[in-house]
């Protein structure tokens, strides 16, 4: 998920001149992949250790509880951050918890412990929360203020490239393809049964600890590189309007609720697609696996087709034609049988690639004072994706394991988002 910089008034300090900014630029787009790696993973991460642990549905969703609640919980003090310590050392500090977060694999998978996996998730995703906080705003400002959209999609880019890599990397070196069913591991002997769980729970050792020598290579890279340090110098009030006096903005509200269940129905989507293949289109693990990738390479291209398609189409009509896309392909998901239900699926990442942009730049637009706060509830709102997939699992254990039907969540969700691009976008009279 990537967090949208807030609009603010910034000019690089003056000893900048003469200083080329391609390398600070080239380590910032490698911060973009990286987080993107970690997001993406996830889609992996579930359905593995759902197997490895021995998890039902909702058990194994508090994956996506634990990355995304560490968004939300982080979003005020990463800020607060940045404020006080500047763009560089809080990027140093967002790699060196993420570095730490990515460590904590090797003892959670040494021991099984599922707990251990989701402490160690959750120090991640506190640690990649700060470098968003900070790598969008300083790749923004990087240089000429002309360029700024420029230089954010093109970091975003490499965003996009990860929700490609991650799953086909998953594929790769988490899942194994062996599976068994609960009346096979009861059948086996004790020690196979344990060797067997303890194998499955050790595969994540060694993508993780490379992501975590990874971080802590680049977090070297940038205390010893010579980046700019960027500061405000706006004359005017930091402050703003209030928190909770933004969502006196009605379309701003509509637009928090809808950003939410967008997020929501993103990480339901990823979460349960392996386990929805295997289910729905009878694929094994790992070429479920590899059409994940294949969706988070829709996902990229959607983003660029889509960023196209809105130079002639206003972005409100964009976002409720794409959302009765998503509505309809998920119909076809839940009532389908066979190989194109997977191809909805992907085609769902296609559809929904331009969505959060869309939804933060309605929702900001014309509030003025209270943009600031405004992008602050839209960034919170993120949380979606740490409570709606666990709705989406409850719906699933409650019908018998049933994967398809789960994705009625997902669907309701996208009926939101439409409702905003057909109606709750529209700036009217402050509510208070």
């Amino acid at each position: 998920m990537q967090i949208v910089p807030e609009p603010t008034k910034i000019i690089p300090e003056s000893s900048l001149k003469g200083k080329t900014l391609l390398l600070p630029f080239i380590l910032i787009c490698t911060l973009f992949f990286l987080w993107g790696m970690v997001q993406n993973l996830d889609g992996i991460l579930i359905p593995h250790l759902k197997k490895a642990c021995q998890l039902n549905n909702r058990q194994s969703t508090l994956i996506d509880t634990a990355i995304f609640l560490a968004y939300f919980l982080m979003a005020i003090p990463a800020g607060m951050l940045l404020k006080n310590f500047g763009y560089k050392n809080s990027i140093i500090i967002g790699l060196l918890l993420a570095t730490i977060g990515a460590a904590l694999f090797i003892p959670a998978a040494n021991t099984m412990a599922y707990t251990g996996f989701l402490g160690a998730l959750f120090i991640l995703g506190c640690g990649i929360a700060i470098l968003e906080t900070a790598a969008n705003p300083y790749s923004a400002i990087l240089g000429d203020p002309a360029g700024a959209t420029t230089r954010l999609n093109l970091a975003a880019a490499f965003n996009g490239l990860a929700a490609f890599v991650a799953p086909l990397v998953g594929a790769i070196f988490i899942l194994s393809g062996k599976e068994y069913t609960a009346a096979q591991l009861k059948a086996m002997p004790d020690a196979s049964r344990s060797a067997y769980l303890l194998h499955e729970a050790s595969s994540v050792k060694l993508p993780y600890g490379v992501l975590a020598a990874t971080l802590a290579v680049i977090a070297v890279l940038f205390f010893f590189a010579k980046l700019p340090e960027i500061k405000n110098v706006s004359k005017e009030p930091s402050a703003g309007g209030s928190l909770l006096g933004a969502l006196r903005h009605r379309h701003l509200s509509m637009a928090v609720i809808a950003q939410f269940f967008y997020v929501g129905a993103q990480v339901c989507v990823t979460s349960f697609f392996i386990r929805m293949a295997k289910q729905g289109a009878g694929f094994d693990e790992k070429t479920a696996g590899y059409y994940l990738a294949i969706y988070g390479f829709l996902f990229m291209g959607g983003r660029f087709i889509g960023t196209f398609f809105l130079q002639f189409i206003k972005s409100y009509k964009l976002l409720s034609i794409y959302s009765v896309i998503a509505v309809l392909l998920c119909a076809i998901a839940i009532l389908g049988k066979g190989a194109y239900v997977v191809y909805c699926l992907g085609a769902i990442g296609f559809f929904m690639s331009i969505m959060f942009p869309t939804i933060f730049a309605l929702g900001i637009d014309g509030i003025g004072d209270d943009t600031k706060s405004g992008s602050s509830w839209l960034i919170m709102s993120i949380v979606g994706g740490a409570i709606i997939p666990y709705i989406m699992a409850t719906v699933i254990d409650l019908n018998g394991d049933q994967i398809q039907i789960g994705y009625i969540i997902p669907l309701l969700c996208f009926i939101v988002v439409l409702y905003f691009g057909m109606s709750g976008y529209k700036i009217r009279k402050s509510l208070i």
